[in-house]
């Protein structure tokens, strides 16, 4: 049975952004709808064979996925940097969700030719899986459906409906993207929320201590935007401009 958005949902989702953006930040959002050429590039081509990338800095192998004109990872990245921490600082949980990052962390983070998604490249995803656009205050806007079609098949904890129904909170994985909730973390070494959500950087700054994300939970199909302190510590994936074979 699936999840019934209600007023009360949507208050959450606007909660959700708030909390885990370290208090929300007011941004007013000029491009309240996608641009046509997004849209045309995120329905062009959808590749979810089995590509791969292996990073010359650690040998570590990456699936990859393509879409449109970007390749994206199909799996979060787990590239140790100074500052990037595993969820609980434990090393099992770099191997199942990859490192969380701050900020200026993740935009230094992605392989040579590989760089952190724009806030065009998350929009034109959600739009390839058939996401519908729904605005929110302060900038902030969710696609309807996306994260069904983005999240794992498993990995997400269940969660219950708005009529005490316990539902699966995993996704069906359409383009072999497979999102993990791999939770976050913040500077002071507090961790929260694996099993339940996933969170991940956007290269799109709000200002100079804030910057955009995405998000995704087990009780809901959405992907959502919202904006955080860049100190906070989440997933990142890197893309790369497709190149066709010579």
């Amino acid at each position: 049975m699936k999840t019934r958005p209600t007023a009360a949902t949507h208050l959450a989702l606007a909660a959700l952004a708030v909390i885990v953006g370290g208090c929300g930040k007011t941004a007013e959002r000029k491009d309240a709808a996608p641009a046509a050429d997004t849209v045309q590039i995120a329905m062009t081509t959808i590749d979810n064979g089995d590509g791969t990338f292996t990073d010359t800095r650690d040998a570590k192998t990456y699936r990859t996925v393509r879409i449109g004109n970007l390749t994206w990872m199909a799996e979060n990245l787990n590239f140790a940097t100074d500052s990037s921490r595993c969820y609980a600082n434990a090393d099992s949980n770099c191997t199942k969700y990859g490192r969380l990052y701050n900020w200026d962390d993740a935009m230094k983070a992605c392989p040579a030719g590989w760089r952190v998604p724009s806030d065009e490249d998350w929009d034109s995803l959600a739009l390839a899986v058939g996401g519908q656009r729904e605005e929110m205050k302060y900038g902030n806007y969710y696609w309807k459906v996306a994260g069904k079609k983005l999240k794992s098949t498993t990995g997400w904890k269940d969660s219950e409906d708005d009529y005490g129904n316990l539902v699966s909170g995993n996704g069906t994985d359409e383009i072999v993207f497979s999102a993990l909730p791999g939770g976050y973390g913040d500077s002071g070494g507090d961790f929260d929320g694996a099993g339940d959500y996933g969170f991940w950087w956007s290269a799109a700054e709000l200002d100079a201590d804030f910057a955009w994300y995405r998000y995704m939970n087990n009780g809901y199909e959405f992907v959502g935007r919202g904006n955080s302190y860049k100190t906070r510590m989440f997933s990142l994936r890197c893309v790369r401009d497709f190149a066709a074979p010579q």
